[in-house]
């Protein structure tokens, strides 16, 4: 099919068509691989190597020493002939293929000489400059907390990722509260508890206990945060929690019970406090778009693709309820794409962008695509997300979304429901247009 040429015409579109991306943990102070490490242990590819055996199904730390990269690295490269077949892996060879001239296999006779590639490529202070270019995105927006000295606020947005009151943590009730102790006990903002937490590591001196601690605590939640250095706030819907309204009392008895608290415990502390949330939100007059993942569900080490058919539209009360605040999803979970597609359609403030985690495929991207051009208007939703923690992944999650995208354009020009000039608009749209305008990002 490459070799078509309506195939290759859709392609040169998407390739030239400048992009956005909303949604990246890049960090400023290393934007690009700083070793062999950030390719091959990105947590989505630790996944498939756990998977296929790997001892390590647990992340790389964020700023790992050489022993750590290396001695992972060494137990990971047996495994790798394993996943040769995945399109995490795929990923992996465009970014070695196209970024390092790599096209060999990855032993352990050969696996140091391609970290020396890639090491001396991160010393060159002009290679994130290529990288962006090669990408042809315009703009990131990244975690606040990453941020750094604002060297490199001429490229990048950022994004509060500090609480998420409505996210479930493996084998815990009371998260809620943890992620607003978490907050309630720091001088000033900073990064997100990790997606699964070890909670005997938290040694919080403020604890929660009455409602009038969680009113203070979200307070100085607001007072802490830099509104005016932030695009947008990111937090997660775990569909785990039943969504509904509950009462002051409700509130007082279950706190009462958090040394014994149960799934219904946990929707209560979850509710109260974003509801909570979302008046305050309101009465600040904040006016910043609200992401939220949705679809994933913590494992011990990573989560799993998950959505009950009720979380729609109990996420759905929710955003009528709050007509004049505006709700970005980006889901992980395939199931029930269209359904949410049909909240889009008919609530004005729900908008949906691109293909996140458990979605990340090409079969579930391609699906998720058509189900979105032919049920939702193009200013509605954002084409692109990389996720990334570095460009280099940024780079390859391009190529992948590009191909998919080029496949189902065909497609409907070929039905003669578009034609190329359509394309155009789309890709106009959808990857530059609608999150410029979405997450009022300033070019």
């Amino acid at each position: 099919m490459q070799n078509d040429s309506l195939y290759k015409e859709i392609w040169q579109i998407l390739e030239e068509q400048p992009m956005l991306d909303p949604h990246t943990h890049l960090t400023p102070s290393h934007l690009t691989a700083r070793g062999l490490h950030d390719i091959l242990l990105y947590h989505m590819v630790v996944s498939d190597l756990y998977s296929a055996g790997c001892p390590d199904g647990a992340r790389l730390s964020d700023f790992p020493d050489d022993n750590e990269a290396y001695s992972r690295l060494e137990r990971a490269i047996p495994y790798v002939k394993y996943i040769q077949n995945t399109s995490c892996f795929w990923g992996v060879k465009i970014i070695l293929k196209d970024l390092y001239g790599w096209d060999e296999p990855i032993t352990e006779n050969n696996w140091k000489e391609l970290d020396d590639i890639i090491r001396a490529k991160y010393a060159d202070p002009n290679w994130n400059k290529e990288l962006i270019k090669r990408s042809n995105i315009k703009r990131f927006c990244t975690e606040l907390a990453r941020r750094g000295d604002g060297s490199f606020d001429y490229i990048c947005d950022y994004s509060l990722e500090w609480a998420f009151f409505t996210r479930a943590q493996w084998g815990c009730f009371d998260t809620a509260l943890l992620e607003l102790e978490y907050t309630w006990n720091m001088d000033q903002h900073g990064s997100p508890l990790p997606v699964t937490v070890n909670r005997d590591a938290l040694n919080f001196k403020r604890t929660l206990k009455t409602i009038d601690d969680v009113d203070a605590a979200l307070t100085h939640f607001f007072d802490k945060v830099p509104f005016d250095q932030i695009t947008n706030i990111a937090s997660h819907f775990s569909c785990d929690v039943n969504y509904r309204e509950v009462t002051a009392k409700e509130m007082e008895t279950a706190l009462k019970n958090r040394d014994s608290a149960g799934p219904s415990e946990r929707d209560i502390y979850a509710n109260y406090i974003f509801n909570r949330y979302l008046e305050m939100y309101r009465e600040r007059n904040i006016g910043k778009i609200m992401q939220f993942s949705l679809g994933a569900e913590p494992l011990p080490y990573e989560t799993g693709a998950k959505m009950r058919t009720e979380t729609v539209f109990e996420l759905a009360q929710i955003f009528s309820r709050n007509p004049d605040l505006k709700f970005n999803i980006h889901n992980a979970s395939e199931h029930q794409n269209q359904a949410f597609c049909t909240l889009a359609r008919e609530l004005p403030n729900v908008s949906y962008t691109g293909f996140w985690w458990h979605n990340f495929f090409p079969g579930q991207i391609r699906k998720i695509f058509r189900q979105r051009l032919d049920m939702i208007a193009m200013n509605k939703w954002v084409g692109f997300i990389s996720d990334a923690y570095c460009l280099d992944w940024t780079y390859a999650k391009t190529i992948l979304v590009r191909a998919q995208m080029t496949e189902v354009l065909r497609e409907k020009v070929l039905q003669g429901q578009y034609n190329v000039d359509t394309v155009k608009f789309i890709a106009e749209q959808i990857l530059y247009e609608t999150p410029k305008n979405l997450f009022d990002i300033q070019i």
